[in-house]
């Protein structure tokens, strides 16, 4: 998969997380540096047509949310593959969306297209 600079969706509620040390210092390479910046807190009213269009990715809240997106962008598909075969990486399912629109959880989102990576979190 290829990752996209262009804007995917609108972030309404758009929280910076970019550290301020370089990539050398922080010991992340540039590509996770650079999707870290585009992670941000989102509504889920905001994710239901990507879930609709079956393009939302669960990430399980033990995992790095962005180091998954890092693996996607990569096209690591042996570590990719092993996250889908535990669970611990997933479409959103219908449970989960509706249990999201529900309670309307702190969720957390980054894109690396086609897909948009989201992770509960709190």
């Amino acid at each position: 998969m290829v990752y996209s600079d262009a804007p995917r969706f609108a972030l309404t509620h758009f929280i910076m997380t970019v550290p301020e040390r370089s990539a050398a210092d922080s010991g992340h390479s540039p590509l996770y540096l650079k999707l870290l910046a585009e992670t941000a807190k989102i509504a889920w009213t905001e994710l239901e047509r990507f879930f609709a269009r079956g393009m939302l990715l669960r990430v399980a809240r033990d995992l790095d949310l962005v180091t998954v997106a890092v693996a996607i962008a990569e096209d690591d598909t042996a570590q990719v593959a092993q996250w889908l075969s535990s669970g611990m990486v997933e479409r959103t399912t219908a449970d989960t969306a509706a249990d999201w629109a529900a309670r309307d959880p702190e969720l957390w989102a980054v894109v690396v297209s086609p897909w948009v990576c989201v992770q509960e979190r709190g």
